[in-house]
C-alpha cells in the first residue's frame, strides 16, 4: 500500500506527538483498533510516520470482539493491517454478557473498562510499552463538558497517561482533530470504517453531550472554542478554593468563636 498524509493532516498529527513527547526511540506501540473511522485513521497515521520518523518504533494492531453480535468479521482490518505492514492481533470478549448479567449499571462504563483491560493485557503479553488509542478533540472537549455538568469537576483525560499498575503508557495522537475532519480521512487509507456493533450506539449520555455542543455551537460559533480553551491547564483560574472537610471546617468554626474571649 502506498501510504501518505496530506500536510495538513500530518502536521496536526507530528504536533500532538511532539508537543506531549507521545515518543520515544525502541517503542513498541499497539494501537485499539476498532474498525472505526477513529482508530482506522489512527493506525494508518501511525503507520505513515514509521517509514519517515527519525524516531524508531514497532507498530501492532488489536481488535476486541465484544460479542455484541454473531457475525463480527476481522478479515477486513487483518487484510488492512497486512497492506500496512504491521501485525494484527485479535480476541473475543463477552462483555454483551457482562453488561447483561450487571443490568442497572453504567453500560459504557462496563464496556469501556473490559475494553481497555483485554487491550493492556494484549500489549502486556506480547512486550508493547505503549497502546495508542483514537480519542480525538471532540471526545476531550465533551468529557471535559460532561464532567463539569454531571460530576462537578473540570477534568478530561490526558494525551498521555502513564499506567503505574501495567507499566504501560497511554497516547491519544488524534487530540489536535476534530471528528468532522477524521470522517473526511477515509479516502486516505481506503478502507470504509466498521459500524459499531454496540446497542447503545446513538442513545448514550455523551451522544446527548455531543448534540448539545453541536447545538450550542450552531447558536454561538465561538462556544467550542471556548470550551476548548477552558480545558487547557495553565491559565489563571478563579474557582472557588476546594471544600473543607468536617474536620478542618470544626477547626475554622471553633476559631471563629474563641475570638475576643480571651
Amino acid at each position: 500500500m502506498h501510504k501518505h498524509l496530506p500536510q495538513p493532516y500530518f502536521s496536526r498529527f507530528v504536533r500532538a506527538i511532539i508537543e506531549f513527547d507521545m515518543l520515544q526511540d525502541g517503542d513498541k506501540i499497539l494501537v485499539g483498533l476498532s474498525g472505526g473511522k477513529d482508530s482506522l485513521f489512527l493506525t494508518y497515521a501511525l503507520a505513515v510516520l514509521k517509514d519517515i520518523s527519525p524516531v524508531k518504533f514497532e507498530l501492532g494492531a488489536f481488535t476486541l470482539d465484544p460479542l455484541f453480535t454473531t457475525d463480527f468479521d476481522p478479515a477486513p482490518l487483518l487484510d488492512f493491517c497486512t497492506r500496512l505492514g504491521i501485525p494484527f492481533g485479535t480476541s473475543q470478549a463477552n462483555i454483551a454478557g457482562i453488561i447483561e448479567n450487571n443490568a442497572g449499571k453504567d453500560p459504557c462504563f462496563t464496556c469501556a473498562f473490559f475494553r481497555r483491560g483485554a487491550v493492556n493485557n494484549y500489549a502486556k503479553q506480547h512486550g508493547y510499552n505503549k497502546v495508542a488509542l483514537a480519542h480525538h478533540h471532540d471526545d476531550a472537549v465533551e468529557t471535559f463538558y460532561m464532567g463539569m455538568l454531571y460530576a462537578g469537576h473540570l477534568k478530561t483525560f490526558a494525551p498521555v497517561t502513564y499506567l503505574s499498575r501495567t507499566g504501560l503508557t497511554v497516547i491519544r495522537p488524534l487530540v489536535y482533530f476534530r471528528e468532522k475532519e477524521l470522517r473526511e480521512s477515509v479516502s486516505l487509507h481506503g478502507l470504509t470504517p466498521i459500524a459499531s456493533p454496540c446497542p447503545m450506539n446513538g442513545k448514550t449520555k455523551r451522544q446527548e453531550i455531543k448534540e448539545q455542543i453541536a447545538a450550542l455551537e450552531a447558536a454561538d460559533p465561538a462556544f467550542y472554542a471556548h470550551l476548548a480553551a477552558a480545558m487547557r491547564g495553565g491559565k489563571a483560574a478563579e474557582l472557588w478554593p476546594e471544600p473543607p472537610d468536617r474536620r478542618q471546617l470544626k477547626v475554622k468554626h471553633d476559631a471563629f468563636w474563641r475570638q475576643n474571649r480571651q
